[in-house]
């Protein structure tokens, strides 16, 4: 058998960057997935928006690592991922959202988030051709961006491959066994692997690998769907959200990537849950309503594709990210409700820390919030 310092099960936002740092620490890493290449699970179906834009100050910390890391990665490592640090615009057109955005700002801005609320004269000019009725201004933050979400993931693939990182793909995993003082023996279907500790990194599979790792994590899949337009000339750089809610979605949101596309992404309501990925006939008419309702300059643009993704929820919306009580060596990366491809850098840095030196990167009362044995009780008010 093959032994490693550490196995990770799941080469997707969190698996990949987490496979990289770990090797740049001199660790012996495996990375197993069921899948034929990286990012092939959730990673594959994101829009490709990174933002520090949270209302929970661990999600608001971990992104700012993630930005830190997406934004200076081609400087340091030479591979294009297609970033901008084009910001993320919520644009108000209610007093109850004025309201609610303007209080939230409070906890933001305690935790070094970059954003403020302006004026509706300043988000005309951030998004020429914006409906101007009755637009009470917004709230927007610069530093966040967006990036090409499977330029990401080669990028991450490639320097880890670089880095001494072994890639198991095709192997689904059967079977994880401790086996005392000897490591922890993962069992795929075309072999079995030793490690010092494994690390749970499998997005919509969390529930059925953390059963082999005598864990019940509650993490249920529900499917959003997004799509692409044909390239017109740059003419906005935020990601926009609009949080209003509409019959048969919630929040809408979209932005105009490097070359020129405009991609786009609903929440459904009500949620479609289960692991369905095919296209469903309702989402193209009610995003083009949106849109154009939004931003009338866009009615013409034509839409390439459409496509359906997996968000892996917990009950309270906050990802699972711990070391397992009772269970030396066994660690979980889980339920990222939408957010691993702009939580995944900023998460790997972390379980680093946590792995090597037995405590994360943030402060322990703020990591807390990501722990696997919290109240799940209470649903977050996150943004989602």
């Amino acid at each position: 058998m093959s032994s490693y310092d550490v196995t990770i099960i799941g080469a997707g936002s969190v698996g990949l960057p987490t496979s990289f740092f770990l090797a740049q620490e001199k660790l012996k890493v495996l990375v197993i997935d069921e899948l034929p290449s990286p990012g092939q699970g959730q990673n594959k179906s994101a829009i490709g928006g990174v933002r520090a834009t949270h209302s929970d100050p661990a999600k608001i910390q971990t992104c700012q690592l993630s930005l830190d890391v997406f934004s200076s990665w081609k400087d340091r490592y030479g591979d294009d991922i297609h970033f901008q640090r084009g910001g993320y615009c919520f644009p108000v057109y209610r007093e109850q959202d004025e309201s609610s955005l303007k209080q939230l700002l409070e906890v933001q801005k305690k935790f070094g988030l970059n954003i403020d609320w302006i004026e509706a004269i300043e988000i005309v000019k951030l998004l020429p051709g914006i409906d101007p009725k009755g637009l009470k201004g917004g709230t927007y933050s610069p530093e966040d961006g967006n990036l090409s979400p499977m330029m990401a993931a080669n990028a991450f693939y490639s320097q880890a491959v670089g880095s001494g990182v072994t890639f198991k793909f095709q192997e689904k995993v059967t079977a994880i066994r401790k086996e005392g003082s000897s490591g922890i023996n993962v069992k795929t279907t075309k072999g079995t692997y030793v490690a010092g500790k494994v690390l749970n990194a499998t997005g919509a599979g969390a529930r059925e690998v953390g059963k082999m790792m005598g864990l019940a994590l509650p993490v249920d899949p529900d499917s959003h769907e997004g799509g692409v337009t044909e390239p017109v000339k740059p003419f906005f750089r935020p990601l926009v959200v609009d949080i209003r809610a509409f019959p048969g979605s919630k929040n809408f949101y979209f932005y105009q990537e490097a070359e020129g596309h405009v991609v786009f992404c609903l929440t459904p309501e009500p949620i479609i849950p289960g692991t369905n990925r095919d296209s469903t006939s309702a989402f193209l008419p009610q995003t083009a309503q949106r849109l154009i309702r939004l931003f009338p300059r866009l009615r013409n643009i034509r839409v390439r594709r459409v496509w359906r993704g997996l968000y892996p929820m917990t009950p309270d919306g906050v990802p699972i990210v711990d070391q397992v009580r009772d269970q030396d060596g066994f660690y979980v990366a889980v339920g990222f409700c939408g957010q691993g491809l702009m939580l995944g850098p900023g998460i790997a840095l972390n379980l680093v820390s946590l792995i090597t030196k037995g405590k994360p990167l943030l402060s322990e009362d703020i990591f807390r919030s990501f722990s696997l044995y919290r109240d799940f009780g209470r649903p977050s008010e996150a943004l989602k």
